[in-house]
């Protein structure tokens, strides 16, 4: 089972670096095909993956993602009512098919999934983006990996014993501080290719600390609705790490962050 992981895992990081370091359309199409094959795990929870209410989502995030490239809807509230407005009509014009929560699921699924790992591509494409994308992944998956070597040594403390009995406090301090340092090191690493000053990396090993904190929120998350909903994996796509849901759970949440974070800070460099 570990070396799978393992091996897994070398794949998982071999194919973002392919994907980011190229970036541009091979990016923005390769985040599109994640985000979609995350969205038909999440709507294979409710029920709706293969239904005119999963297709719609699925259209939509499509829509979504073309927009990026040709920014063809400029207001990003016009969207959200676009599909809220899509996703009514499905719902009128079917009923009694699908349930309420079913439909409220489908519209929650293109901004959970698509809209928010959308960042990990706009980060990308920020004028520094080459470099500071990667702080995204150094918050989530670098302070996961802390969080899990602190936890193992010294967690004590029950951090949410129904949720995540795994997790605990001691370790989830160890992967705030482990993403800061990781952040501070990388900093300091390419800061001329950055053009940031001391002071911005400091900041920048804030952030870290603060994505650390928000990847905790975005695993949780994704852990709550599993237990929920009584299953134990989004999927089995990635072996020994389950679906695309289970991989990318945090990096979903602090991608946005991130991006918002790094944009005031560095003012879009």
């Amino acid at each position: 089972m570990f070396k799978t992981r393992l091996l897994s895992g070398i794949v998982l990081v071999a194919a973002a670096l392919l994907l980011i370091i190229t970036g541009n359309d091979v990016l923005l199409v390769g985040i599109g095909a994640i985000s979609l094959i995350g969205l038909y795990e999440m709507y294979r929870v409710f029920h709706i993956e293969k239904n005119a209410a999963g297709i719609a989502g699925f259209l939509l995030a499509i829509i979504f993602y073309l927009n990026l490239k040709w920014n063809f809807v400029a207001d990003m509230m016009m969207f959200a009512i676009l599909s809220l407005v899509v996703l009514m009509f499905v719902y009128v014009f079917t009923y009694p098919k699908y349930r309420t929560e079913q439909i409220l699921a489908s519209f929650f699924g293109i901004f959970y999934i698509p809209v928010m790992l959308s960042y990990v591509y706009q980060t990308r494409m920020l004028e520094s983006g080459a470099y500071i994308v990667w702080l995204i992944f150094l918050c989530s998956w670098g302070s996961d990996t802390c969080a899990y070597c602190v936890g193992v040594l010294i967690g004590k403390h029950k951090m949410t014993p129904k949720l995540s009995p795994k997790k605990s406090w001691e370790g989830a301090f160890g992967g705030v501080i482990g993403a800061a340092l990781l952040t501070l090191i990388y900093g300091f690493v390419f800061q001329s290719a950055m053009k940031t000053t001391v002071e911005e990396i400091i900041c920048l090993a804030g952030i870290g600390a603060v994505g650390a904190v928000i990847s905790m929120i975005g695993d949780l998350t994704a852990s709550a609705i599993k237990r929920n909903y009584n299953i134990k994996d989004y999927g089995k796509l990635i072996p020994g790490h389950g679906g695309i849901m289970d991989r990318f759970d945090s990096v979903i949440f602090t991608a946005p962050v991130i991006y918002y974070l790094l944009s005031y800070v560095l003012g879009g460099n």
